[in-house]
């Protein structure tokens, strides 16, 4: 017997499906993970299976991973790698995550430091 889907569950489901429309091969995912106190953001090759590029509030100058600002910062770092990575262009993964707050400070972040999404 299936256990019954949680609200965050369907949520996920419903962003994965809108991002499975989209080609996978052109475009690499910005997948966005966060915690109460951490926020994790790394962009995936869905077709080769890896990790091209990642940020996270774990490294050694960002401390204090339960903010806005601090997203903020992992959104500039995220956008910085992509470029070094020669990535202009991502979909957006927020996954089960509402976009407000420090989802969407990340996002704005990433945006202003030169991905596309």
């Amino acid at each position: 017997m299936r256990q019954p889907e949680t609200n965050a569950q369907r949520r996920a489901r419903r962003v994965r499906a809108k991002l499975t429309r989209i080609n996978k091969a052109e475009l690499p995912r910005l997948s966005v993970h966060r915690t109460n106190k951490q926020i994790y953001a790394q962009i995936i090759d869905d077709v080769k299976g890896v990790t091209l590029a990642y940020a996270t509030t774990l490294e050694a100058d960002r401390k204090a991973g339960g903010n806005v600002a601090a997203a903020a910062k992992v959104g500039a770092l995220i956008a910085e790698r992509a470029k070094a990575a020669k990535i202009s262009k991502v979909m957006f993964d927020r996954g089960s995550f509402r976009y407000h707050g420090r989802v969407k400070a990340l996002a704005e972040a990433a945006r202003e430091g030169g991905l596309e999404f």
